[in-house]
């Protein structure tokens, strides 16, 4: 073998090269698509919209407020203030009374003006007449078992010659005592309370209508009372439920490097 023959040298070929490409962290709201170098915008689901941004929660609950508005708390309290006055007023004219024993009148003249001038409801509980002291008032019959009655106030406790108790009684815008002395016999009983200007509707109110609207009245303001209750309590309850937070939206996993040739 001459020295000019050289044993060819080996070349090695290039060996194949790995490119990796420079992946950048995750944005909101971006995926990166399979192919190297290409990225997309990804489309918000309707699941993943954060709540309270035009989501129909943050409408629902805007109409719940917008229900709830002044307009609605004033009429609730209005309506609440009627029913409770209509059920304390009937309660002092109507159910007391029958539960106590005690009996109502009007007062048709102006003998007992300012404090109870015509049209005033009294109430008159039975009273002994032992017990009866000067300055009560009370309500007696002109004559004994008539229906007709007078409601004044007592001015002097004295006794006839018998022995028997005898009351004087004068009208407080009366000048002058009452002519005749009242007998124990005559003694329906004494003020127990009064209320102003409902006297002539009791006037008005036979029995049968009395009973009749009573029965009325009670059952309206109870249906009127419980649907007001049902309707605050799902009111409410859709105001939690609007409440609630929406879970936040997860996310997306960032993509691993692909390897390229």
């Amino acid at each position: 073998m001459s020295e000019d023959s050289q044993v060819p040298e080996a070349t090695v070929d290039d060996q194949p090269t790995i490119e990796l490409e420079r992946v950048e962290p995750a944005v909101a709201g971006t995926a990166y698509s399979q192919s190297a170098g290409t990225q997309s915008t990804a489309t918000e689901s309707p699941g993943t919209r954060p709540a309270g941004i035009g989501s129909p929660d943050n409408e629902s609950a805007g109409d719940a407020d917008e229900r709830r508005g002044p307009l609605h708390y004033v009429w609730q309290i209005v309506s609440w203030a009627l029913l409770i006055g209509a059920f304390a007023l009937l309660c002092v004219t109507i159910l007391i009374p029958k539960i106590a024993g005690a009996q109502t009148y009007t007062v048709l003249t102006g003998s007992m003006k300012p404090n109870y001038p015509p049209g005033t409801l009294i109430v008159v509980k039975p009273e002994p007449t032992e017990e009866i002291r000067v300055n009560d008032v009370i309500t007696y019959q002109i004559r004994s078992g008539s229906p007709d009655v007078v409601t004044h106030r007592v001015i002097e406790v004295t006794e006839d010659d018998e022995g028997e108790t005898r009351l004087i009684t004068q009208g407080d815008n009366n000048g002058a005592p009452d002519d005749e002395p009242v007998r124990p016999v005559q003694v329906r009983g004494t003020l127990w309370y009064s209320v102003p200007y409902i006297g002539w509707v009791n006037n008005w109110l036979t029995s049968e209508r009395r009973t009749k609207i009573i029965f009325g009245l009670a059952g309206a303001l109870f249906v009127y009372g419980a649907w007001q209750f049902v309707a605050d309590y799902r009111d409410g309850k859709n105001d939690d439920d609007s409440d609630d937070p929406e879970p936040e939206p997860q996310p997306e996993p960032e993509p691993e490097p692909e390897a390229t040739a």
